[in-house]
C-alpha cells in the first residue's frame, strides 16, 4: 500500500481541530508569502497560492471530511466544525486587499502578459474571483459583503449536518411490507414491540415506496421523508437565500442566479430558460400520456382518486413488471455489489486503459470501506486511489456522492502526486444469507458516481486549482452522466451480470426486457428533474414568493398533485450543497454525456482509441480549459444535443 495513504484510525475530535489548525496556519504563511513577494512572479505570487489551496484541501481530505462518514458522534462534529473554518478560510481569502494588490501588481508585469496555457488561466481567475468578491466596492460594501459570505457558509454546514444526523421512519407490522421481498424484511430493524422498522436510509425508502402495496403506508413514509429536518432546515434556507440575494445585489447582478451562472458554461440564465423551454413542451406532452396510462391501472387495482406522489414509484415498477415483465427483486438477484464491481472494472479497465487492484483497508474510517488502486494499463506504478464506503448507518451521508481527498498535482521535485477520492454512497446491506444485491437503479448510481471518480482520479493537470473535477459546474455531471449509458447496453449486462448463487449469466431475455423498460415514463421522469431545477432556480430569481409558493409552483411540473403538509426543499440538500442556482446542470450536463457517448455507439462501447481520446481530452484536463473546448476536442466538432432528445423520444415530437 502507497505510503502516503492516510491512516484514519488515528483519527479524533481533537485530531480534526488541530489539521484545521496547521493547515489554516500554514496557509495564511504561503498567503503572506505571496503577498510581499518582490518582484511579483508566477513563482513567487502564484506559486504560493497554490500550495496554500493544497494544504487546506488536504485537512479538508483527513479531517473535515469525516464529518460525512465517521461512525463516532463527536468526531462527525469536529469534522462540521473543521469544514466550516476552512470554507470560511477560503471565502476570506479573496476579501484581502493586501492579496488584491499583489495578484493585481503581478498582472500588470510583462512576464504575466506573456503567460499561456493553464497559468495563463490561473491569473485570470484569481482576477476574475477578486473582482467577484467586490473589490470595487468602497471598504463599508466590502466588509458587509464579507459578514454576508461568511453567515451564508455557516447556513450551508448547518444545513447539511441537520441532514446528515436526521433519523426517523415509520413502524409497520407484517402485513404492511406485503409486496416486498423476504430479503428486505430480513434487513429491517425490529421495534421493541416486535414490528418493523422502515427508516428513510435510501436501501429502505426506495423499495418501499416501489413495491410496498399498503397506499396509507407509503404516504406516511414519504411524508416523513419530505419533512425531514424541516424544523430546523427551512429558516436556514429562507435566510441563506436573503443573503444570497443580498450578495447578488452589492455586486452588481440582479439575481443569486444571474451571480452564480457568470462563471458556469450556461453564463446567464435566460440560456438555462431557453434549454427548458426547448424540452418542457415535448416532455409535457408525453407525460400526459404516461399519466393516462398510469391513472388506469390505477383505478385497476380499486383505487377511485387521482395519482399522488406516493403512487407514482408503485405504479411505475408495477407497470414496468407487467408490460415488461421486469421485476427488479428478480433483476437484482444477478447484480450483487462484487460482480458490479468487478464488471465495472472491466468494462472502464478495457476502454479506458486502466488496472484495478483492492487492497487492505486497515487504516479506513470504518470496516464497511474497501479501497482500490487505479493503475495505467501500461505502466505498472499506480495513479490514484479511491476508498468506497456503500452502506448506510446512523449520521452518515445520505445520498450518494464522490467525495475528493487528495487531489492530483505536479509536486516541487517533478514527481505528480497521486490523487485519492471516495464514493460514499447507501446501496442494500448484505444479510446473513444473501451479499448487497443491488437494484439496477442502485448499479446505475454506482456507475454514475465512478464516473466522478474517475473525472477526479485521472487527471494530468500541474495545478491543484484546475485538478480533477474542478471544471464548471454545469459540466461536472457529464463525465457521471456518460457512464450511466454503459449499464443499460445489453453486450455489457451479459458481461458481468450473473446469479449470485449459481453463477448462472442473466438470461438474455431478462436483459432485453430491462432495456426496453428504460424508457418507460421518461417524460415524467425527466419532468422531476425539470421541477427541482426549475424550484432551484425560482428560489434564487427572485424574492417575491415565499418558499411554500415557489414549491407548490415548481411541482406543477410534475403533473402529480402536491403532497400537503410537506417541505420538500428543507431536505433537498443541493440547494445548500454547491447547486444553489445549479441544478439544471444534471440536465444541462446530460446533453454533453449523451453526446459524448454517441462517440462510443459509433465506433464500440469499448473502443480503446475512443476511450483513450476522452480520457485524455475530458477527465484528464480537469478544469485547466474550458469545458466547451473539452467536448470539441473529444468529439472533433461541435457538441450538439441530438443524442439527448432521441434517448428522450422528443426528435420527433
Amino acid at each position: 500500500m502507497d505510503n502516503e495513504l492516510y491512516d484514519y484510525r488515528t483519527i479524533t475530535a481533537a485530531t480534526v481541530a488541530a489539521l484545521a489548525d496547521r493547515a489554516i496556519g500554514a496557509a495564511d504563511e504561503q498567503v503572506a508569502a505571496a503577498v510581499r513577494a518582490r518582484p511579483a512572479t508566477f513563482a513567487t505570487t502564484m506559486g504560493p497560492l497554490e500550495e496554500a489551496g493544497r494544504i487546506v484541501a488536504d485537512a479538508y481530505g483527513e479531517g473535515a471530511f469525516l464529518a460525512r462518514v465517521h461512525p463516532e458522534a463527536d468526531v462527525r462534529s469536529a469534522g462540521v466544525a473543521a469544514e466550516e473554518r476552512l470554507t470560511k478560510w477560503r471565502s476570506d481569502l479573496v476579501f484581502r486587499r493586501d492579496l488584491y494588490e499583489a495578484i493585481t501588481a503581478f498582472a500588470d508585469t510583462g512576464e504575466a502578459a506573456d503567460l499561456s496555457g493553464p497559468r495563463r488561466r490561473l491569473l485570470d481567475h484569481w482576477v476574475r474571483d477578486l473582482r467577484r468578491t467586490g473589490h470595487d466596492l468602497d471598504p463599508g460594501s466590502r466588509e458587509k459583503l464579507r459578514d454576508l459570505k461568511t453567515r451564508l457558509i455557516e447556513l450551508e454546514v448547518a444545513f447539511g449536518k441537520n441532514l446528515d444526523e436526521w433519523q426517523d421512519a415509520i413502524i409497520v407490522n407484517r402485513e404492511g411490507l406485503d409486496g416486498l421481498p423476504e430479503s428486505y424484511v430480513a434487513g429491517l430493524e425490529r421495534s421493541e414491540d416486535g414490528g418493523f422498522r422502515v427508516s428513510l436510509d435510501y436501501p429502505e425508502y426506495i423499495p418501499f415506496m416501489q413495491q410496498a402495496t399498503d397506499r396509507e403506508l407509503r404516504r406516511r413514509l414519504q411524508h416523513k421523508s419530505w419533512n425531514r429536518a424541516v424544523n430546523a432546515n427551512l429558516p436556514l434556507l429562507a435566510e441563506a437565500r436573503a443573503l444570497r440575494g443580498q450578495i447578488a445585489q452589492l455586486l452588481g447582478h440582479p439575481t443569486w442566479a444571474d451571480y452564480q451562472m457568470e462563471v458556469k458554461m450556461a453564463r446567464e440564465p435566460a440560456k438555462v430558460h431557453d434549454f427548458y423551454e426547448s424540452i418542457v413542451p415535448g416532455l409535457t406532452k408525453k407525460g400526459h400520456r404516461e399519466l393516462e396510462i398510469l391513472t388506469a391501472l390505477h383505478h385497476s387495482l380499486g383505487v377511485d382518486d387521482a395519482v399522488q406522489t406516493w403512487d407514482w414509484s408503485f405504479l411505475h415498477t408495477t407497470q414496468k413488471k407487467n408490460d415488461y415483465g421486469v421485476d427488479q427483486n428478480e433483476i437484482a438477484e444477478y447484480f450483487s455489489l462484487d460482480r458490479v464491481l468487478n464488471g465495472m472494472f472491466e468494462i472502464t479497465g478495457e476502454t479506458f486503459g486502466l488496472t484495478y487492484r483492492r487492497l487492505e483497508t486497515e487504516g479506513a474510517w470504518h470496516p464497511d470501506v474497501m479501497l482500490f488502486e487505479i493503475a495505467d494499463a501500461a505502466a505498472a506504478e499506480p495513479i490514484a486511489y479511491f476508498y468506497a464506503d456503500l452502506f448506510p448507518r446512523e449520521g452518515k451521508f445520505t445520498h450518494a456522492a464522490a467525495f475528493p481527498l487528495v487531489y492530483g498535482m505536479r509536486l516541487v521535485d517533478g514527481r505528480y502526486r497521486k490523487p485519492v477520492a471516495a464514493i460514499v454512497a447507501n446501496f442494500t446491506k448484505p444479510t446473513e444469507t444473501a451479499p448487497s444485491l443491488l437494484k439496477h437503479s442502485e448499479a446505475l448510481t454506482l456507475f454514475h458516481e465512478f464516473g466522478h471518480i474517475l473525472h477526479f482520479c485521472l487527471t494530468t493537470v500541474d495545478l491543484i486549482s484546475f485538478s480533477g473535477f474542478d471544471t464548471e459546474w454545469d459540466f461536472v455531471e457529464a463525465p457521471s452522466q456518460i457512464m450511466e449509458n454503459w449499464m443499460w447496453e445489453p453486450e455489457i449486462l451479459q458481461r458481468f451480470a450473473t446469479h449470485h448463487v449459481t453463477d448462472e449469466p442473466i438470461p438474455a431475455h431478462l436483459v432485453k426486457q430491462l432495456v426496453a423498460a428504460r424508457d418507460l415514463n421518461v417524460g415524467l421522469h425527466t419532468l422531476r428533474q425539470v421541477h427541482l431545477g426549475q424550484t432551484d432556480l425560482l428560489m434564487h430569481e427572485g424574492d417575491g414568493d415565499d418558499l411554500d409558493a415557489i414549491q407548490r409552483k415548481a411541482h406543477e411540473y410534475t403533473l402529480l398533485p402536491y403532497h400537503e403538509g410537506t417541505h420538500f426543499v428543507a431536505g433537498f440538500g443541493h440547494l445548500m450543497g454547491g447547486y444553489d442556482a445549479g441544478y439544471y446542470g444534471y440536465l444541462w450536463s446530460a446533453v454533453y454525456g449523451d453526446d459524448m457517448f454517441s462517440a462510443f455507439e459509433a465506433a464500440g462501447l469499448t473502443n480503446r482509441t475512443v476511450g483513450m481520446r476522452y480520457r485524455d481530452e475530458v477527465l484528464a484536463t480537469g478544469g485547466s480549459r474550458d469545458a466547451i473546448d473539452h467536448l470539441r476536442a473529444f468529439l472533433g466538432r461541435e457538441p450538439n444535443s441530438e443524442a439527448f432528445l432521441r434517448r428522450l423520444g422528443l426528435r420527433d415530437s
